[in-house]
C-alpha cells in the first residue's frame, strides 16, 4: 500500500492502466486491477474510472465524454482483475453510446452506459461556486489531521486505515469544514466541501490520451466522498463501530473538458445531502476549478447501514 511518507498519484493512474482482453460477449475488452484499501471490497470508484477508460478507448472519432450512469451489482475483490466488456450500443454523427460490463469470478459486478457528444453551440450557463471558503493552503491535509489521532485497539481506526486516508488515496483532500474520519467535525449540517489534488502529477497512461485520462482520473476521485455529506447529517462517522456503506448507483455528467494541468492542480468539490431514507442516501457533487469554471456533477446512491455487516 501506498505509505503516508511517499503519498503518489499513482494510485490513480494504476486504476485506469488497461490491459486488452477477449470479449465475453461484446465488441471489445479490457481488464483493469482494483487499488489497495483497508475495507472487505474493493473502492468503488475503481470500477467507475476504469470502465469510463474503457468506454473512452472505444470512441476513436473525437467524441467526448459527456455522462456515465452505473449500477454497482456485486462487491469486487481488492487487488485482483476486473474484466470490462464494452458493447459498441451505438455511433452516430453527434453522439455515441457505449455499454460497459464489469465481470469477476464469472459474474457481472457492475453495469455502465456512457454517451459520447461531437459538441455543439448552444449558448452556456453553469453553477456558480460558493465565495469565501478557505484556500487549501490554510486547511490542514489529512495526514496532518490525523497525525496526531491514536491507532485504536478495535475496527475504528487501524495503522492501515489511518495510512490509506492519509496518503493512500492518491490524491490529497482538504475539508470543509472538517473530515468526518473519526468523529463528524463542523457539525450535521448536510453541506461541505473538499480541495483535492493529485499527491504529484498524473502519470501517462498507455491507451488515452492526457485528456481522456483527467476525465477517468476526475471519475475516480468522485466516488471517495461524495456520501460524506449524508454521513454528515445523520451524525456517522467514517470509523463509527458496526457502520457500512455500499454505492449503489452513479451518475456523472462531464459539463466542460478540464484544460491542461488542470487536474494536477486544485479542485474545488462541493457537495450536499439530497435525501437519506431507508437505509439509502443520496449525495450531489460539483467540481469547479480554482477559478470558478464548472467542470463535472456527480449524484450517487448508496446503503448507509450503521448495524448490519455486509450488503
Amino acid at each position: 500500500m501506498t505509505t503516508v511518507d511517499a503519498p503518489t498519484s499513482a494510485v490513480v493512474t494504476d486504476a485506469i492502466t488497461l490491459t486488452p482482453a477477449d470479449p465475453v460477449a461484446a465488441d471489445l475488452a479490457f481488464t483493469a486491477v482494483t487499488q489497495p484499501c483497508p475495507w472487505p471490497k474493493a473502492y468503488g470508484g475503481d470500477m467507475v474510472a476504469a470502465a469510463a477508460a474503457a468506454a473512452l478507448r472505444s470512441v476513436t472519432d473525437g467524441k467526448t465524454l459527456h455522462s456515465m450512469h452505473s449500477y454497482f451489482l456485486r462487491p469486487v475483490d481488492i487487488g485482483a482483475p476486473v474484466h470490462y466488456d464494452v458493447e459498441i450500443v451505438r455511433d452516430g454523427r453527434r453522439f455515441a453510446t457505449r455499454q460497459v460490463r464489469a465481470l469477476q469470478n464469472g459474474k457481472t459486478a457492475y453495469l455502465a452506459l456512457a454517451s459520447f457528444a461531437a459538441g455543439g453551440e448552444s449558448g452556456s450557463t453553469a453553477s456558480v461556486a460558493p465565495v469565501d471558503l478557505p484556500s487549501p493552503d490554510d486547511l490542514p491535509s489529512s495526514a496532518q489531521y490525523l497525525a496526531d489521532r491514536p491507532v485504536t485497539h478495535d475496527a475504528s481506526m487501524t495503522e492501515v486505515s489511518k495510512q490509506y486516508w492519509s496518503g493512500g488515496r492518491g490524491v490529497d483532500m482538504r475539508h470543509v469544514p472538517g473530515p468526518i474520519y473519526l468523529e463528524v467535525d463542523g457539525g450535521r449540517d448536510p453541506h461541505q466541501a473538499l480541495w483535492i489534488r493529485p499527491f504529484d502529477a498524473l502519470r501517462p497512461v498507455p491507451g488515452l490520451t492526457d485528456a481522456q485520462r483527467d476525465v477517468a482520473a476526475l471519475a475516480y476521485a468522485c466516488d471517495y466522498t461524495i456520501l460524506e455529506p449524508v454521513l454528515r447529517a445523520l451524525g456517522h462517522p467514517w470509523a463509527e463501530p458496526g457502520l457500512v456503506t455500499a454505492s449503489l448507483d452513479h451518475a456523472m455528467w462531464f459539463h466542460r473538458a478540464p484544460a491542461p494541468g488542470d487536474l494536477d492542480g486544485w479542485l474545488l468539490y462541493t457537495q450536499e445531502a439530497l435525501s437519506a431514507d431507508a437505509g439509502r442516501g443520496v449525495g450531489l457533487g460539483r467540481f469547479f476549478t480554482p477559478d470558478g469554471i464548472h467542470l463535472a456533477t456527480v449524484v450517487q446512491e448508496g446503503m448507509i447501514d450503521p448495524t448490519r455487516k455486509e450488503p
